[in-house]
């Protein structure tokens, strides 16, 4: 049976989303940028986004 675009989608979206909250957990957790990306095979440039949104989310509560 051939999957549907929308289905491939949204698969697709879903496990975008969970890379995302893995990452963002590790990060919080104090793993280095190297790591977090060796981890979840995310570049390193995506970890470091992704580290730059925490740090900004923790100054504006700061």
């Amino acid at each position: 049976m051939q999957e549907s675009t929308v289905y491939r989608s949204i698969v697709r979206e879903v496990q975008e989303e969970s890379s995302r909250t893995i990452t963002l957990n590790f990060l919080r957790d104090g793993f280095s940028v190297e790591a977090v990306a060796h981890g979840t095979g995310l570049s390193i440039e995506e970890v470091q986004q992704l580290q730059q949104q925490i740090n900004e989310s923790e100054q504006r509560w700061s």
